[in-house]
């Protein structure tokens, strides 16, 4: 008997079978809302679509989902053209989105929603980048379709208010799929042409299809990279597109953008005449005035007696030069006592003289310390005879030459007869020699008693 039993792939492919032959299934039309969007890095979109009593999963491939004009986000309400499928892998049907647009309000709208409030938090839109648009520009470059209403009016615009102005034209596309890239091109182009002074770029009226490129990201950066001035002039003056928030200047339409470049020829000649005829009147005015001035101080009374207006002067000239003279002698005495002062100090302080003079406290101290010394031998020579003389008094041998000798015992001098006994050797000193003896006896007395 045959296996009964189907393996989970198996069943899941019959199933999914069975999804594709219901023409049921194919380009259904399903509204709902957003939830658990997740926008892969490779561009695909999955996303849960429910509403208050269901929910199925969907995606949408990146060919799909790259011609999306707004980003999908949660809680959105859409509406969806797509096909019912399985997904094998997980084996769940799922929703496979083809197109989508949002209910109940336009997709371009929401779009340029969204852009416009991510451009604003990045600061494209602040003040601060704005560049002022200069008062006299010499070239105004054109950014606009080369044929149509816009580009004759600016053009015809800018030849009537400013003919001195030399206009360049950089073509391109603004309208369909290519305008963003064509208009994003012109401004880089336009850019490195150099010595433009100021930037239209713009378009005439048209629907919000129409004006789209003027919306889209590219064209948005590159009007905020220029470093050009630009002024935004797209549509009619109820259009408002994401390029007039960027550009530095907005016009209401491609006319008044050409009147905004450049300034009114005739308005600035009458403007010139009106300052020259005011300039004219106020030299005029000026000279009369200086005139009468001039006529004052000619009828005046120092110009009838000049020499009575500069008199005081003289007179007070002349007290300076006496004051000069007299402080300029007294200056000179000061400084001739001065350096005669100098000249006896310097005189005192000559080298030669305190040689001189220190040779002489030399010589004079030379001869007082000979003198001290001659003085001190002497008085030294007495004090050492003085002191020989005691010497040679106190001297024992002195006494040897009246007759008298020493005995010594051991090498002691003998102070005693005490001190020696029969038979001890002694040796006796004399003036002129000494002898040996030995002690016979010893008797005790006085000197010389026996």
């Amino acid at each position: 008997m045959d296996n009964p039993y189907l393996s989970v792939a198996a069943l899941t492919r019959y199933i999914k079978r069975k999804f594709d032959a219901d023409i049921h299934l194919r380009d259904v039309y399903v509204k709902g809302e957003l939830s658990n969007v997740k926008i892969h890095s490779s561009g695909h979109i999955y996303f849960t679509l429910k509403d208050e009593r269901s929910r199925i999963g969907a995606a949408m491939f990146r060919s799909n989902a790259g011609k999306l004009k707004f980003r999908p986000e949660e809680g959105m309400n859409v509406l969806i053209r797509g096909d019912v499928n399985v997904y094998e892998a997980a084996g769940q049907y799922q929703l496979y989105a083809t197109s989508m647009q949002p209910d109940g309000i336009g997709e371009l709208y929401i779009a340029f929603e969204q852009l416009k409030e991510k451009l604003g938090k990045e600061g494209l839109f602040d003040a601060r980048w704005k560049q002022p648009i200069p008062r006299f520009p010499e070239r105004v470059g054109v950014i606009t379709a080369p044929t149509g209403a816009a580009v004759r009016d600016i053009c015809t615009t800018l030849a009537r208010r400013y003919p001195m102005a030399e206009v360049l034209l950089f073509p391109a596309v603004v309208q369909g799929a290519n305008a963003a890239p064509s208009v994003s091109s012109a401004i880089r182009r336009a850019n490195e042409h150099g010595g433009i002074d100021v930037l239209i770029v713009g378009r005439g009226g048209g629907s919000i299809e129409d004006l789209w490129a003027f919306n889209e990201e590219q064209v948005a950066r590159e009007i905020f990279s220029s470093r050009i001035p630009v002024i935004s002039a797209v549509g009619h003056e109820t259009d408002t597109v994401i390029a007039d928030f960027v550009a530095d200047l907005r016009a209401p339409t491609p006319t008044a953008a050409a009147e905004m470049a450049v300034p009114d020829s005739v308005e600035l000649a009458r403007r010139i005449l009106e300052a020259k005829s005011r300039m004219h009147q106020s030299l005029s005015g000026r000279l009369r005035q200086e005139k009468r001035r001039l006529s004052q101080l000619e009828s005046s009374y120092p110009m009838q007696f000049p020499e009575r207006l500069y008199r005081p002067f003289a007179e007070r000239l002349e007290s300076l030069e006496e004051r000069f003279r007299q402080s300029a002698s007294r200056q000179v005495e000061e400084r001739r006592q001065a350096v005669a002062h100098l000249d006896t100090r310097l005189h005192s302080r000559n080298p030669g003289l305190l040689i001189e003079s220190a040779k002489e406290r030399t010589d004079r101290l030379g001869r007082e310390l000979e003198r001290s010394a001659r003085e001190a031998v002497s008085l030294h020579g007495r004090s050492l005879a003085s002191v020989l003389r005691t010497l040679q008094a106190l001297n024992p041998l002195a006494v040897m030459e009246r007759g008298y000798s020493i005995a010594r015992s051991g090498g002691q001098v003998v102070k005693s007869a005490s001190a020696l006994s029969e038979g001890d050797h002694i040796a006796i000193s004399f003036r002129d020699g000494y002898a040996e003896a030995s002690v016979v006896s010893v008797t005790a007395g006085k000197d010389g008693d026996t």
